[in-house]
C-alpha cells in the first residue's frame, strides 16, 4: 500500500480551520473577549477524527486491516518530540516558580500527562481548596489525552470487526449516537464529567471519522454544496463568539462548533470565498504551527500570570501571546518539521526515544511528587508562607455519606473517640479550616462529636443565600441542607451541646475582605416577607436570633465561635510567592501585607459580632474568643512565633487551629465522664 493511500491530498483549507481553532483558544486563554473561544478544541476534535479517522479507514478499505505498529509510530513521530520538548522546558520554568504544593500536583500531571489520562485526572481534581486551573500549567493536555484515548479506542474496534464492514459502520454510528445522547443528557447534572472524559467527547472525533468515511465511500472531492461552506462559518463563529463557558457545555451547545466544522471541511475543496479565505496564507501559517501553539501557549499563560501575578495592562498579554507563536514557530521548525521529514530515522529509533522520553517524564514527575514538591528550592524567606500554603490538608477518612435518618444524605465527620455524640460543631468553611484542632481537642476531652459543615453556608436556620463564589446548585443545596439540620436535632438525642463557627463578617456586610473583597453573597430569610431596604446585617441578626432560639429547645449548651480577625491583604500562596519571586525578572511587586492594625478591623468585627455578644450577654450562649491568639493590643498577624497561621485571609492554618485547640475546652466541658459511661473509646 502506498502513502498516497494512507494520505490524502494536502489541503490548505484545514490549515486554516485549525488556526481558527487554535487562535480561538489563545486569545480566549489572553482574556480576548470571545466568550466561546474553548469551542477552538470540539473544532480540533472534528478534524482530528476527520484526517486520523480517515486515514485509519482508506488503509482498512484497501487492505482489510489496519496496521497499529505503523499507525502508532505515524503518532509517535507527529506529537511526541514537541510535546516532551513542551514538558521540559515547562518543567524547568515550573522548577523555578511554583511552590512545592503546586510543584508536586504539577509532578502528578506531568505523569497523567505522559500516559494520556490527564483528562481523567483533571475531572478529579474538584474541590473547595483545589489547585485553581490558572496554576495547572498541563491542564491543556487533558484534550490530547481524550485525543489520545480515541485513537487507541478506534483501531481496535475496527480490528475487531474488520471481517464484518457493515457492522463495523453501524457500530461506529450507535457509539457515535449514544456519545452525544450521554453529552447532551447528562451535562446538566454532571459537567466536570461530559467536559472531560473521552466517553462523551467521542462523538466530535467520531463525527469527523464518519464524514471522512462517508466522502471516501462516494469519492468525494470536498466541495460540497457552496451554502455549507457559509453556514458552516457562520456557525464556527457564533461558537467562537457567544456561546458560554460554564455548566452547559458540552451538551448541546457543542453540536454547534461541531456542525460548523464538519459543513467546512465537507466544502472546503471548493471554489468559494469561504475556501479561499481559509487558504489565506497567513491562517496557513497558524495552522501549520497550531499543534506546538497549542502546545505552548497554556504554560506561557499560566507561568507568565503566575510570575506577574496578572496582568497589570492588556499590552502585557500582547507580549506574552507573541512569546507563545515564537516558541510555536522554534518548536514547529526545528522539532516538528525534522522528524516529520527524517525518512530515513527508523522505527525503532522512534519507538524507543518516545519511551526513554515518557521514562524520564515519569521518573520526573515521581520524583517531584514524592519528595513533596522540593521545598528547599526556596530560602527562609519564604518558608514560612510555604508552609503556610500546604497546611489545609486533613484526614478525612472518618467522614461518611450519612445514609439513614436524620442525617441522611449529608456529610458527617466524626471527631474525638468513638462513641455516640456528645457534641455537634455546625458551620461553614471555617468550621473545615478548625477541624484538626477540634478533633484533637475532642479526644483529649474524651468526648465523640460530630462535624457539619458546607462552604459558603451560614449555619441558620430559615435563610436562603446567593453567592457569586457559587452555583445556582450549590446556593440551593445550602438551604436543603440548613434545613434537613434544621429538622434533624429533635432526632439527635446524644447530643447535649452545639457550636457553630461561621465567617460572620462575610454574612453580615455581604462581601469578602481585602483580597476577596470581589467575592459577594445576599441572604435572604425563607420565611415571612423580605423588609425592602433592610440591611444585611438586620437579617443575619434575625437569623440568629432564631437559630438560637431553635437550637434551645433541643440542646443544654450552645456555643459560638467569634470569627477569628481577617487579614485583608494577606494570601499564603500570594505571599509565597512573593518571596519566592523576588529578585526574579517581571516579577510582580509584592501585594500582600501579613499584619494589619486592629483598629482598621474594628468596624467589620463589631458588625459581625453584634448579635452573638447581645445573645451572649443574655446567657443564651457562650462566646469563644480566638483574636487574643493572633492579635496583640494593636496589630493582628498572618503569622505567630515564626508559623504561619492563615492559608489565605481568613481560613486558619491547621498549626493554628492545632495551636489554639484549647480555647474549644468549654464545648466539652462536663461531658467526658458521660461520654465514657455510654462506651466511648479512644478512636
Amino acid at each position: 500500500m502506498t502513502s498516497q493511500t494512507r494520505h490524502p491530498p494536502y489541503r490548505g483549507d484545514i490549515d486554516g480551520l485549525r488556526a481558527i481553532a487554535v487562535l480561538s483558544v489563545v486569545l480566549y486563554h489572553f482574556g480576548v473577549p470571545l466568550a466561546g473561544g474553548f469551542t477552538g478544541v470540539d473544532i480540533f476534535f472534528v478534524i482530528s477524527g476527520f484526517l486520523i479517522g480517515g486515514i485509519l479507514w482508506r488503509e482498512y478499505d484497501a487492505t482489510g486491516r489496519v496496521w497499529l505498529r505503523h499507525f502508532y509510530l505515524r503518532r509517535f513521530r507527529r506529537l511526541a518530540p514537541a510535546f516532551f520538548t513542551m514538558l521540559a522546558v515547562t518543567a524547568a520554568a515550573a522548577w523555578v516558580l511554583m511552590l512545592p504544593f503546586e510543584f508536586r500536583e504539577f509532578g502528578k500531571t506531568a505523569i497523567a500527562s505522559t500516559v494520556y489520562l490527564s483528562n481523567v485526572l483533571f475531572f478529579r481534581q474538584t474541590g473547595y481548596f483545589d489547585v485553581a486551573a490558572h496554576d495547572k500549567p498541563l491542564l491543556h493536555t487533558w484534550s490530547l489525552a481524550v485525543e489520545e484515548q480515541f485513537y487507541i479506542f478506534l483501531p481496535l474496534l475496527i480490528l475487531v470487526l474488520a471481517r464484518w464492514r457493515w457492522g463495523l459502520l453501524g457500530a461506529l454510528v450507535a457509539i457515535w449516537a449514544v456519545s452525544l445522547a450521554a453529552c447532551v443528557l447528562l451535562t446538566p447534572a454532571y459537567p466536570t464529567a461530559t467536559f472531560f472524559l473521552f466517553p462523551f467527547r467521542a462523538w466530535e472525533l467520531l463525527s469527523g471519522v464518519l464524514l471522512a468515511i462517508w466522502g471516501h465511500r462516494r469519492q468525494s472531492g470536498w466541495q460540497g454544496w457552496t451554502p455549507f461552506a457559509w453556514i458552516g462559518l457562520l456557525l464556527v463563529l457564533v461558537s467562537v463568539i457567544f456561546i458560554p463557558a460554564g455548566p452547559l457545555f458540552p451538551g448541546l451547545l457543542a453540536i454547534l462548533p461541531v456542525a460548523g466544522t464538519l459543513m467546512l471541511l465537507s466544502t472546503g475543496n471548493g471554489t468559494h470565498g469561504v475556501s479561499a479565505m481559509l487558504r489565506l496564507p497567513v491562517l496557513r501559517f497558524f495552522g501549520l504551527i497550531s499543534y506546538s501553539l497549542y502546545l505552548w501557549h497554556w504554560p506561557v499563560f499560566v507561568l507568565s500570570s503566575y510570575l506577574r501575578d496578572g496582568y497589570a495592562h492588556p499590552a502585557e498579554a500582547v507580549v506574552w501571546m507573541a512569546l507563545s507563536v515564537a516558541l510555536a514557530w522554534l518548536s514547529w521548525r526545528f522539532v516538528e518539521q525534522p522528524v516529520r521529514r527524517a525518512d530515513r530515522l527508523p522505527g525503532w529509533a522512534v519507538l524507543f526515544g518516545t519511551l526513554g522520553a515518557s521514562a524520564a517524564a515519569l521518573a520526573f514527575g515521581a520524583y517531584v511528587y514524592l519528595r513533596d514538591g522540593l521545598p528547599q528550592r526556596f530560602g527562609p524567606e519564604a518558608a514560612v508562607h510555604i508552609a503556610a500554603s500546604g497546611d489545609f490538608l486533613q484526614d478525612f477518612s472518618r467522614c461518611y455519606v450519612a445514609d439513614q435518618l436524620p442525617l441522611d444524605g449529608l456529610e458527617v465527620c466524626p471527631i474525638g473517640p468513638d462513641g455516640p455524640p456528645k457534641v455537634l460543631v455546625w458551620g461553614d468553611s471555617h468550621l473545615r479550616a478548625f477541624k484538626e484542632g477540634l478533633d484533637m481537642a475532642a479526644h483529649e476531652a474524651g468526648v465523640p462529636g460530630i462535624i457539619l459543615w458546607r462552604a459558603g453556608c451560614p449555619p441558620l436556620i430559615d435563610i436562603r443565600k446567593v453567592e457569586t463564589a457559587a452555583t445556582p446548585a450549590q446556593n440551593t443545596a445550602c438551604t436543603q441542607a440548613n434545613t434537613q439540620i434544621k429538622q434533624s436535632f429533635a432526632r439527635l438525642g446524644s447530643v447535649e451541646a452545639v457550636l457553630l463557627v461561621g465567617r460572620w463578617g462575610y454574612y453580615a456586610e455581604g462581601t469578602g475582605s481585602g483580597l476577596d473583597a470581589g467575592n459577594r453573597i445576599a441572604i435572604y430569610p425563607t420565611t415571612g416577607p423580605e423588609e425592602v431596604g433592610e440591611a444585611q446585617a438586620s437579617v443575619v441578626s434575625r437569623a440568629a436570633e432564631a437559630t438560637v432560639a431553635h437550637l434551645e429547645r433541643y440542646f443544654d449548651r450552645i456555643l459560638v465561635l467569634r470569627q477569628p480577625p481577617e487579614i485583608p491583604l494577606y494570601d499564603s500562596r500570594r505571599a509565597a510567592r512573593e518571596a519566592a519571586h523576588a529578585g526574579l525578572p517581571f516579577a510582580a511587586p509584592p501585594r500582600t501585607e501579613p499584619e494589619v492594625d486592629r483598629t482598621a478591623l474594628a468596624d467589620r468585627a463589631a458588625q459581625a459580632d453584634l448579635p452573638w455578644q447581645a445573645l451572649a450577654a443574655e446567657g443564651r450562649v457562650a462566646l469563644i474568643d480566638p483574636w487574643p491568639r493572633f492579635c496583640d493590643g494593636t496589630r493582628c498577624s498572618a503569622v505567630v512565633d515564626g508559623v504561619g497561621q492563615f492559608f489565605d485571609n481568613n481560613h486558619v492554618t491547621n498549626a493554628a487551629a492545632l495551636r489554639v485547640r484549647d480555647l474549644f475546652a468549654p464545648l466539652f466541658e462536663g461531658l467526658a465522664t458521660e461520654a465514657a459511661q455510654t462506651g466511648a473509646t479512644e478512636g
